[in-house]
């Protein structure tokens, strides 16, 4: 995958797939936000972060993962990409909202999340910076499929250094989103909202997808390039 190409386009998943953000986490940051209101903007910064925190984290995890499985065999790498580039097209469908069949893949990490949300809620009530951050990090792994996804895009990476930078830059792309939750304000999604900006954008992740998934069966074509 070209590098640029690949954060630009996990910036507009991040961007673009704002609005489920928003339903998954928007309502913990703006309570995050109301309970500390004298340091409202520290709280949901802080918040934020720790999100990101963590999806960069699972970035190195799976780009890890994919290296190791892409070392083991060249299918495996093949299976990998492949699964990316349908996964682009899914989300450039869920993106445009043509089709929000990603939604159905977050019941793979129920059991998981389930562990995992006791400790984020004891969070909730605290004003403390740490226990801020700790709050938006342990909220970073709430099932979502957008960021599982995005996640499996980039386990066909197999870069581990890439993968974490790639879902840093995607975690950035949602930031402006939750940050407007947590502030109380949705000036910042007014260009987002927007159907045909949704569309642009929907358009562009299935270019990409079906890019990738040429160059993975269509190697000849693309050397020849």
């Amino acid at each position: 995958m070209t590098e640029p190409l690949s954060l630009l386009t996990a910036l507009l998943l991040g961007l673009f797939g704002a609005s489920h953000c928003l339903v998954m986490c928007g309502g913990v940051a703006a309570a995050a936000g109301q309970l500390d209101t004298q340091h409202r903007v520290r709280a949901s910064l802080l918040f934020n972060f720790g999100r990101i925190t963590s999806y960069t984290l699972a970035g190195l995890i799976v780009g890890s993962l994919g290296l190791w499985l892409s070392s083991l065999h060249e299918a495996l790498m093949i299976t990998l990409r492949s699964i990316a580039g349908v996964m682009l097209i899914l989300m450039g469908l869920y993106v445009a909202r043509w089709a929000l069949w990603l939604t159905r893949i977050e019941q793979l990490g129920q059991l998981f999340w389930r562990r995992i949300q006791p400790h984020a809620q004891k969070r909730l009530g605290r004003s403390d910076p740490a226990s801020q951050w700790l709050l938006g990090m342990l909220w970073g792994w709430l099932p979502c499929g957008l960021i599982y996804s995005t996640l499996s895009w980039v386990a066909a990476n197999g870069q581990p250094a890439m993968g974490a930078l790639t879902m840093f830059v995607f975690g950035l792309g949602t930031f402006p989103a939750i940050l407007s939750a947590g502030l109380a304000s949705a000036s910042v999604m007014n260009i987002i909202r927007h159907q045909w900006a949704r569309n642009i954008a929907g358009l562009l992740l299935i270019g990409y997808g079906c890019w990738t998934l040429a160059s993975v069966w269509q190697p000849a074509m693309f050397a020849a390039a």
